[in-house]
């Protein structure tokens, strides 16, 4: 069984695609019954899909984006 504690160690390397099946089948068999980890897996999710618009720059930041991380990004470029 694996471990909350594995869970966030496997993470990048299951949402790569870079997991080996045995270690696959664990972190998808710990998503199905730790509803912390899926909401932990959904925000760093969420995380990298607005990391990737807020790194490439160009269009409007999505819809559904807090005001105040636009604001936090958009300082934090202006000093850049």
């Amino acid at each position: 069984m694996l471990t909350c504690r594995e869970f966030a160690d496997f993470i990048m390397a299951y949402l790569d695609g870079d997991l080996p099946e045995a270690q696959r089948e664990a972190f998808q068999e710990h998503i199905g019954i730790c509803p912390p980890c899926v909401h932990y897996l959904d925000s760093y999710k969420e995380t990298i899909r607005l990391g990737c618009l807020c790194r490439d720059g160009e269009g409007p930041p999505p819809e559904d984006a807090p005001e105040a991380l636009v604001e936090a990004i958009l300082a934090a470029r202006r000093k850049g």
